[in-house]
């Protein structure tokens, strides 16, 4: 008998288990997009953040 054959297929091992909402590619996160408005907006709400901390 020939144990080998025996049983369910095997699963891919090299692919992810399940999709995330937000992947790189996909409609919500397109590969090549940046917003420069971000970086500048984070870069406020930081020394914003440091200021209030500093009172």
């Amino acid at each position: 008998m020939d144990y080998g054959k025996s049983g369910g297929p095997k699963v891919a091992k090299n692919a992810p288990r399940h999709l995330e909402h937000n992947q790189k590619g996909s409609e919500k996160n397109p590969f090549g997009e940046t917003d420069p408005k971000s970086k500048a907006a984070l870069l406020e709400r930081m020394k914003s953040a440091a200021e209030k901390r500093r009172k």
